[in-house]
């Protein structure tokens, strides 16, 4: 064999990196939210929501629906909104997705892109309309910029997903 040669074939990919690159990568978009930014209105896409959605329309079994239940309790301690509002919302998500893989077996890019997009937004509207019950009183226009940067920002998420995934085979 030539030096420097590395079979691809028959390789097994460190078992630690199949399932802690993908999760670090959404702990890490969660902490996003924790430098402060001085902002009149929210525009920041919540990057861990987008993360999560991203593997998991990527790789649909990587991690079970309860998982999401996790994610969004440590989104929760870094992101300001009222604790339990990710975790409720993102497991709602993942439910919903599981629905969505039963009733169209075989989707493609733009369809996950679409179902993202309208999860991404029901989950920023019910997040403001739970921090709004909590106290706040924010009116709905004020995150519709935040809401179409985050579906905007969506396919960049799938291709960073895309990027650590070959990554994480590679380890």
């Amino acid at each position: 064999m030539a030096r420097g040669y590395e079979p691809r074939l028959n390789r097994k990919a460190a078992p630690w990196a199949l399932v802690g690159i993908p999760a670090i990568s959404v702990l890490l978009g969660s902490l996003t939210a924790l430098p402060p930014n001085i902002a009149t209105y929210p525009f920041l896409p919540p990057i861990g929501l987008l993360m999560l959605l991203a593997w998991r329309t990527l790789v649909r079994d990587l991690w079970p629906s309860w998982v999401a239940l996790l994610f969004g309790f440590f989104d929760d301690l870094f992101s300001g909104q009222p604790m339990g509002s990710a975790m409720f919302l993102w497991t709602s998500v993942f439910l919903i997705l599981d629905i969505f893989d039963r009733w169209m077996m075989w989707r493609d890019y733009r369809q996950d892109w679409v179902i993202a997009g309208i999860l991404i937004a029901i989950v920023l509207l019910a997040g403001l309309g739970i921090a709004n019950s909590a106290g706040g009183a924010t009116p709905v226009l004020v995150i519709l910029p935040q809401i179409l940067a985050s579906i905007l920002a969506f396919p960049l998420a799938v291709r960073t997903c895309a990027w650590l995934d070959q990554w994480r085979w590679r380890i």
